[in-house]
């Protein structure tokens, strides 16, 4: 059975094109529109560092959370005054959503939240660091010429 494919998301102000398919997490959650602040389902597609959004599955998403700029995502169920719910905050805008279920809430605040630190600048640098001694067949390679560290009996590391 052939799957089909979604159409990519086109951001409006840069005219990049995302693709949407294989995505990381996806699924249906209601999220609070911006103008109005009526509630709208929408089905939810995370991938990497992006959040897109559409009115169906199979349909270009219409709107898009760059979650590289955000900075938290917690449940909102006093703020929003709905059962199951979160919100994603950037320092311009807070998005809130709510779930079917719990479970379906705490998943997708893990998901995202991975999401968010997967973009911060702490995690770019100790990922970085942290693979930066392994070649391409993920061995460890060996930075130094090994005489300060060598077990050599006149090594007054060792003695």
């Amino acid at each position: 059975m052939s799957r089909l494919h979604r159409p990519p998301f086109v951001d409006p102000t840069t005219n990049i094109c995302y693709d949407t398919d294989n995505s990381d997490c996806e699924g249906w959650l209601t999220k609070q529109s911006m103008w109005l602040k009526d509630w709208r389902r929408r089905y939810f597609i995370l991938k990497g560092s992006k959040l897109f959004f559409a009115k169906s599955e199979y349909e270009a998403p219409h709107g898009m959370i760059d979650l590289s700029t955000c900075t938290t995502v917690k449940s909102a169920e006093l703020k929003s005054h709905k059962r199951n719910s979160f919100e994603i905050s950037t320092a311009e805008t807070t998005y809130l959503i709510y779930a079917d279920t719990e479970k379906e809430k705490d998943d997708w605040i893990g998901s995202v939240g991975r999401a968010i630190v997967r973009c911060s600048s702490t995690y770019q640098r100790e990922n970085t660091a942290a693979s930066r001694n392994y070649d391409q067949q993920g061995q460890q390679e060996d930075d130094d010429d090994g005489s300060v560290y060598s077990n050599d009996s006149n090594n007054p590391y060792f003695n």
